[in-house]
């Protein structure tokens, strides 16, 4: 155990100087790793204050201090929000829009050479990354509606596909159709597209299309290998299920094969039954499950 220990202080020291979190002087652009990271979330659009407050667990004394100091700078503004007064929103000035566009750069930059140090096992160290950051953030990881034409949503998609290209056998393509015929199936009033997101980058889907009269089917449920063990997935299902109930639908199918053992496993625990097969190859095992 305090081997086990030392090891994680030792990545904590190394993350902390790597990223120069100790620098008065971030990224060289004359303010600390705080007040940067309060100027890239405000983002383009603005923020709420309390969703900046909530989103980077700041105190509010803290936030107030440092939006101050960024007003101070000609670089950020404070308004009530014109749909709630009591509220404020944070805005970028053009010259905050500019810092920012700046610390991109320079951030892009960072992660490069950060990469460039290990060319052989570049992709070991970003699934490790990837794992540390969905795993400290798993409290935090948001499931909501999207477009199935979405970037994000095609990127899972693809992911999926290339999960069954590699787990059955007898599956030779692992793209995503495109244009993809079933797409205005997985839109309301019809189905849905769900994207499960860990600070704004989509680690998990599922989707709703509509089978018969009251009844929809599940599909393409897919987490990303780094958000595995999370309890995901059952939260996406659970998700998926509750739009279909919005959406006036009483009971749900789907279909799966049986080289997904883990997803089998969910289904069975999850109150879903055996039924007769309703598809074809590559299915091998058929679920239904009323709302």
């Amino acid at each position: 155990m305090p081997e086990t220990l030392a090891r994680i202080r030792r990545f904590n020291r190394a993350v902390t100087r790597e990223t120069g979190a100790m620098e008065e002087s971030f990224l060289g652009r004359g303010r600390p790793l705080g007040a940067a990271r309060v100027l890239w979330a405000i983002g383009e659009a603005g923020r709420d204050v309390a969703d900046l407050r909530a989103e980077l667990a700041l105190d509010s004394g803290l936030l107030s201090r440092i939006l101050r100091g960024l007003e101070a700078e000609g670089l950020a503004q404070l308004e009530p929000d014109p749909a709630d007064r009591r509220r404020r929103r944070a805005t970028l000035t053009e010259r905050g829009q500019a810092e920012r566009a700046e610390y991109d750069r320079l951030n892009d930059q960072m992660a490069g050479a950060i990469l460039a140090r290990a060319p052989r096992h570049r992709d070991a160290l970003l699934a490790a990354m990837d794992l540390v950051a969905v795993t400290l953030n798993a409290d935090r990881i948001d499931i909501r509606p999207a477009d199935p034409t979405d970037p994000s949503a095609r990127a899972c998609l693809a992911a999926y596909f290339a999960l069954l290209s590699d787990k059955i056998s007898g599956i030779s393509t692992a793209h995503v159709p495109d244009p993809d015929p079933d797409a205005p199936l997985f839109r309301p009033p019809h189905g849905t597209f769900l994207l499960a997101w860990c600070d704004r980058l989509p680690v998990g889907c599922v989707s709703l299309k509509p089978l018969e009269p009251g009844v929809a089917e599940v599909k393409r449920l897919w987490v990303d290998p780094a958000a595995r063990g999370l309890g995901l997935a059952r939260r996406l299902m659970r998700a998926v299920e509750d739009q279909a109930r919005a959406l006036g639908y009483g009971a749900l199918k789907l279909d799966t094969n049986a080289a997904l053992a883990e997803a089998i496993t969910l289904y069975e625990r999850s109150g879903w039954t055996p039924i007769a097969p309703y598809t074809g190859f590559p299915a091998t095992h058929w679920f239904a499950k009323p709302l």
